[in-house]
């Protein structure tokens, strides 16, 4: 029996004796429990028996009337002969001065010591209780509650004025005319049926390769993410870490830079709802029909088929310019004025295209995106493109993972782009795998803008807990660090890395997860203000001038073996080094000088680093 009142279910010397035993804890004088109970629930499950032992003239009222029961802070509403308040441990009781003339109903409340009758408020007290002027009581009764009771009266008077016709006789029998005044004003004028919604507000369905996720809401304060419980059960691709903040996967994926400046969203609502389609198969809408008519992202050729010696051989059919240099990208940021155009993270200037079977590269505003354009920059970054095909084609050389790319000669005498083939996508219709990727900003739950304050050996803690590979992957990170150092490439952030996550039809859980190809891969030192560039990421608390011993270092933290360590290092060196012996850029016409110095000097660089790495 966990409830102990004296001259009730235990006498007051057997009580004292199970007290100083140490069998039961006295709570106020005559109410002891087990002292071997959870003494806050206890107390909270027999509130209202605690309360007509203290209380035996008080009756039950406001919210309590309702509930037969204390509220959900904890909080017990009675009305008595005076106004006080009792504290019992969780149980807080309110007590205020009963009216002249109260109305009062009978109820029955049970718990584990059996049934017993209570007083309580009568539905046309409580009614005038919730009208009250400074009253706790009044506050404790909602507007749903209000709503209820006030229903449930004109279903007894047959009409609202016949109701307020009797909640005015009691009002005048205690002096409650204000009460009164405001109860009748609520029964005649009832509340609109349909609430008052902030119009700020708005909903967002979710859907990964098509098929709805869940659903992103935004309430003019603050966001919530609700996972969809309808349909075959998918993977949790999303994850809310902090309440009311913007899923970390979901910041991922938003624009950065110059297309976060070509599309001018005031925040990320106004960027979420200005377009449909991102990277990882995501796509994001204000109902599942308009997702439906959304095109999936599949290839539908490959790149390789339309690519000799790395120069693209199709058709571009993409923006140009006209007299002016500026021209081109106003072009470009004209195909965003699509909402179906797909939005791309990153600060580097690029668009979402289409390569079709025949060879033709177009904008994807409503096809697959399939292919990522990254023309030439301005401002002594025009060599940009040929830089990174040759830091990707490096890294191929090298052994590591690489997505298909190539330079493509473009219209209007404009310096020539770099096409890149996507490998977070499916690679036909033949293909049923359901692919995401993300970048370690969002496995790390980190802001974008905070991309080059992480390290590598937090990196690899991630990783290592996320792989499903963790070995292969934690030395292919380290041997993805070591190309980041020997190439001088000093934009290897966080958003830089990414985890690739594939599953198959009917997996409720990642199949697998794995450090995803090495894409962005740039020597930032033979562009203007970048000449002293250093690593995005430390590695054994350095940025420059790191040894084998530092990436040893990293894969000790790591967990690998250091002769497997030593073995790839070295094996990427002697790669590295047969690879720029050899590699030079696909012949195009009209090339600049000023690029094939910046391409030549990006190749002198890395055979420095490679000849003096020790």
């Amino acid at each position: 029996m966990p409830l102990h009142l004296v001259g009730e279910s235990v006498t007051k010397t057997r009580s004292h004796y199970l007290a100083d035993s140490g069998q039961l804890v006295q709570l106020m004088r005559g109410i002891y429990v087990d002292a071997a109970d959870d003494i806050d629930q206890t107390v909270l499950a027999h509130a209202v028996r605690i309360a007509r032992y203290l209380y035996p003239n008080a009756y039950l009222s406001a919210a309590s009337a309702v509930l037969l029961g204390p509220t959900r802070d904890g909080r017990l509403y009675l009305t008595g002969q005076r106004s006080q308040r009792t504290r019992l441990r969780s149980l807080e009781i309110v007590q205020n001065k009963a009216p002249r003339r109260p109305s009062l109903a009978s109820a029955v409340v049970a718990d584990s010591l059996g049934e017993f009758p209570v007083n309580v408020s009568s539905i046309r007290q409580r009614f005038l209780e919730a009208f009250r002027m400074r009253s706790e009581h009044a506050a404790s009764i909602n507007g749903d509650t209000r709503e209820l009771i006030a229903q449930r009266l004109i279903d007894e008077y047959a009409s609202p004025k016949a109701a307020s016709d009797a909640i005015w006789a009691l009002a005048r029998e205690n002096d409650w005319y204000r009460e009164g005044e405001a109860a009748e004003k609520y029964l005649l004028r009832r509340p609109a049926a349909t609430p008052v919604r902030n119009q700020a507000a708005f909903e967002l369905t979710v859907a990964w390769h098509g098929l709805p996720i869940g659903h992103l809401g935004h309430d003019g304060f603050e966001w919530r993410w609700s996972a969809s419980d309808s349909g075959a059960p998918l993977p949790p691709i999303v994850r809310q870490t902090a309440p009311g903040k913007l899923p970390p996967f979901i910041v991922s994926l938003l624009p950065e830079g110059w297309l976060e400046a070509v599309l001018n969203n005031r925040d990320e609502r106004a960027a979420l709802r200005s377009g449909t389609r991102y990277m990882s198969n995501i796509t994001i809408a204000d109902s599942e029909s308009a997702l439906a008519a959304l095109p999936l992202d599949v290839l539908t050729t490959r790149l390789a088929k339309h690519a000799t010696a790395g120069v693209f051989t199709g058709t571009y059919a993409g923006p140009g310019r006209s007299a002016l240099e500026h021209d081109f990208e106003r072009n470009l940021a004209l195909i965003y004025t699509h909402a179906d155009t797909p939005r791309l993270s990153g600060v580097q200037i690029k668009a979402p295209m289409t390569l079709a079977p025949d060879g033709t590269l177009s904008p994807a505003i409503s096809t697959p995106f399939t292919h990522i354009l990254k023309p030439a920059g301005t401002s002594g970054f025009e060599a940009l493109p040929l830089v990174e095909w040759i830091g990707l084609e490096l890294a191929r050389r090298a052994g590591l993972p690489v997505p298909d790319a190539a330079l493509i000669a473009m219209p209007d005498a404009m310096s020539e782009a770099l096409v890149v083939e996507r490998f977070d996508i499916r690679a036909g219709n033949d293909d049923h795998r359901r692919l995401a990727m993300e970048d370690f900003c969002s496995v790390l739950d980190l802001a974008p803008d905070a991309k080059y304050d992480g390290t590598l050996e937090r990196a690899a803690r991630a990783l290592k807990a996320l792989s499903t590979s963790p070995d292969e992957d934690l030395l292919l990170l380290v041997r993805r660090a070591l190309f980041a150092w020997l190439i001088a490439d000093g934009d290897m952030h966080l958003k830089n890395l990414a985890m690739l996550k594939t599953c198959e039809p009917g997996d409720t859980t990642v199949r697998s997860v794995r450090l995803a190809p090495v894409y962005d891969a740039v020597t930032t030192r033979v562009f203007p203000r970048l000449e002293h560039d250093r690593m995005a990421l430390t590695l054994n608390g350095k940025d420059q001038r790191l040894k084998r011993a530092d990436f040893l270092a990293l894969s000790a933290i790591a967990g690998l073996r250091a002769a497997d360590t030593h073995a790839a290092i070295d094996e990427l060196l002697q790669r590295l080094q047969a690879a720029l012996a050899t590699i030079d850029l696909p012949p195009l016409p009209g090339r600049s000088p000023s690029a094939e110095a910046a391409v030549s000097r990006a190749l002198e660089i890395c055979r420095q680093r490679v000849q003096a790495f020790e």
